[in-house]
């Protein structure tokens, strides 16, 4: 089917409302839009530069945990939550407890996100992957008594106080399995050369054209594009994430959803799709070229001043780079130091400008690596 000719599907009487029945993807698709193709070519080439680059920086998972922190609060903001990037690595004790719920849910997508990256290596990008990973996304928070990892069962809807007034209603719950088993069909249907974009394109369109599960159908689908891209090796490293585009971008992200559905134009959901690729994979790009300065800048011109507290040095200054918001005891605990050397190395990172104690208490205390933090806000 040539993108041209989409039909996104159609409208089903249901008692007192019309749900949306999307029609099925797993089939050939043509892409012959000329402006679509070089974009896509543009965007292939931008993430197989990223993929070559995040293979050539030693230690890089140390900085893929940042970008899983990044992706956890943006995800999550998108759908109402206030925790930023700062808030999402602190300790649960360092969290004031007006935003611990929030906090919660953020880190329940680092947990599931982190959980997925790790089944992959058993499992193929499936449905019984997604439903465990949805579980942890949902364990403990407030949409724990929302069925965790469970397709709904009834149904659900998106915007507005009911049925009535609802932006969008998706497909009765009756239709979930069948259009699932469709979505992962298309997941791992080879017989359609389809580009890889195009398809987790098309794939993250009809999952939240679905919305299989009663909440968490947002975080979940957006965490879908980064799962295919690193299951089928298009990334060696999960270092690309379009939470903070769609974030920026928010009323086009849900108007070109909404258009491929009520306009039949897919072409042009696809279109916002790529150039957000090309976009966050420069950006990543960048953040990584940055990082790989300040390292630099940090290693042979601060810390090697401390001789002999070097090797410690270097140990703080590799638990930072996983997470630069911490107190004296977790960089005691971290590295395996007493108090009283922690407190000690603290200062010597603060005398080089390093770490900025943030609280101004004279007990519980946090340290803040503001210049690396600040790469990623």
């Amino acid at each position: 089917m040539d993108l041209k000719e989409f039909s996104a599907g159609r409208y089903i009487k249901q008692i007192e409302y019309q749900s949306f029945s999307p029609a099925l993807i797993n089939h050939a698709w043509v892409v012959s839009d000329p402006k679509l193709n070089k974009l896509l070519s543009e965007a292939d080439l931008k993430l197989g530069e990223l993929n070559a680059f995040s293979q050539l920086i030693p230690d890089i998972d140390f900085f893929i945990k940042m970008h899983i922190a990044k992706e956890a609060s943006q995800s999550s903001k998108i759908e109402g939550t206030r925790t930023n990037i700062e808030d999402a690595i602190k300790n649960e004790a360092n969290i004031d407890p007006e935003k611990r719920d929030d906090w919660e849910e953020v880190r329940n997508y680092i947990a599931a996100m982190n959980h997925a990256i790790s089944l992959l290596e058993n499992l193929p990008l499936s449905n019984r992957l997604l439903r465990q990973t949805h579980q942890i996304l949902l364990q403990g928070v407030r949409g724990t008594h929302k069925l965790p990892g469970e397709f709904r069962s009834t149904q659900n809807w998106i915007g507005g106080a009911t049925l009535k007034d609802a932006v969008y209603i998706p497909p009765h719950h009756t239709e979930v399995l069948d259009l699932m088993s469709d979505l992962e069909k298309f997941i791992h249907d080879d017989q359609w050369a389809i580009p890889h974009l195009i398809r987790i394109g098309i794939l993250h369109y009809q999952f939240e054209t679905i919305h299989p599960f009663l909440d968490g159908n947002g975080r979940l689908g957006r965490l879908l594009i980064t799962l295919y891209l690193v299951s089928n090796n298009i990334l060696h490293k999960p270092a690309l994430y379009l939470s903070d585009f769609f974030e920026r971008n928010r009323v086009l992200y849900y108007d070109n959803l909404t258009v491929a559905r009520t306009k039949n134009n897919l072409a042009q959901w696809l279109t916002f799709f790529l150039v957000g690729i090309l976009e966050t994979a420069q950006n990543s790009i960048d953040t990584f070229n940055s990082i790989i300065r300040l390292r630099n800048r940090i290693e042979e011109e601060k810390i090697v001043t401390l001789g002999k507290r070097l090797p410690r040095a270097k140990q703080l200054l590799n638990y930072l780079y996983t997470k630069p918001v911490v107190d004296m005891s977790e960089v005691a605990g971290a590295i395996e130091i007493d108090i009283s050397t922690a407190h000690r190395l603290i200062k010597d990172f603060e005398r080089l400008n390093i770490l900025e104690e943030k609280t101004g208490f004279k007990r519980n205390r946090l340290y803040v690596f503001q210049e690396y933090l600040n790469l990623f806000e």
